[in-house]
């Protein structure tokens, strides 16, 4: 009798056991469900959010106050640079200029802007005298050192005085050369890095804006 006592009582035992292993295993079941299903939202979230939106208070070419509100629905091709650049800056804009040329009527949705990254020596009189022979629509921005390295530091992007006596005011600049595009809503949508073809930006381009 007493071994079927304790044959019964290692039986109950080990279903305790078992049922308690089963409630672990679920519970970490659980938990790994929740802990996916959360992985899962904060990768959808990553994936449609931007990685930085475009953030900006500077001066236009005319001498008014602009930020990127008021481009609020436009897209914005976004390109840094200086006027007194020797190469990099006037390639790539005669770029955004073929690319503007080539979008027809969908150019009226896209605003190139040239943000300039050399306070001292662009003021809006000297943008104005620079962008226009682009012929493309441009608008340049500058402002305050403060508010360019502002600029700089929300897209990000960076750039460097270097001195160089034979470039006028003795100092050239070093910057990010990438073109951006930002979206209606100001998201960065993709960057075209320098030397990109005006084809192959405007097929990207007229892609994206006429989905």
């Amino acid at each position: 009798m007493k071994d079927g006592k304790q044959a019964v009582y290692v039986t109950l035992t080990h279903l305790r056991k078992v049922l308690w292993a089963s409630v672990v295993i679920a519970a970490l079941v659980l938990v790994w469900l929740l802990l996916w299903a959360d992985y899962r939202a904060d990768r959808a979230r990553t994936e449609t959010e931007p990685a930085f939106r475009a953030d900006f208070e500077l001066t236009d070419h005319r001498g008014m106050v602009r930020t990127q509100e008021d481009f609020a629905g436009e897209w914005m091709l976004i390109f840094f640079g200086f006027a007194n650049c020797p190469d990099i800056c006037p390639t790539t804009l005669s770029e955004v200029a073929a690319v503007m040329d080539g979008l027809g009527e969908n150019a009226e949705q896209v605003q190139p802007l040239f943000i300039s990254i050399d306070p001292e020596r662009d003021a809006p009189e000297n943008l104005a005298d620079y962008v226009p022979v682009f012929n493309a629509g441009i608008l340049g921005l500058t402002g305050t050192s403060d508010q360019i390295e502002r600029a700089a530091e929300n897209f990000p992007i960076f750039y460097e005085k270097i001195e160089e006596a034979s470039a006028p005011g003795g100092y050239t600049m070093s910057h990010t050369s990438h073109l951006f595009l930002f979206g209606p809503d100001a998201g960065l949508v993709t960057t075209w890095s320098y030397g990109t073809p005006a084809e192959e930006i405007l097929a990207d381009l007229r892609k994206r804006i006429t989905r």
